[in-house]
């Protein structure tokens, strides 16, 4: 894998990771989503896993929480964001 992908894979990580804090800090979602999203964040910080490994991972995280009801919406559609961010990334 060349540098440029590797660069770009973390990008793309941070960029996921952006969109997901506000989750995070939004005392509108319940407790334990937030603490299911954090976790989530700090998997894809976590630089002893390659980078698809994080994403995908994080992927399965979160398609999980997408389906759980008591998810607002708008917070739904933020975690789909992330997802298709995560979803370009290759290991």
């Amino acid at each position: 894998m060349s540098e440029k992908d590797i660069r770009s894979n973390e990008e793309k990580l941070e960029k996921a990771i952006a969109i997901l804090q506000p989750l995070v800090e939004n005392t509108a979602i319940p407790r334990n989503i937030r603490r299911t999203v954090k976790e989530t964040i700090d998997g894809l910080r976590d630089k002893s896993i390659g980078p698809g490994v994080r994403a995908a991972n994080a992927i399965g995280v979160l398609e999980e929480i997408s389906q759980d009801p008591n998810v607002p919406s708008y917070a739904r559609v933020t975690i789909w964001n992330a997802i298709s961010i995560l979803e370009g990334i290759r290991e």
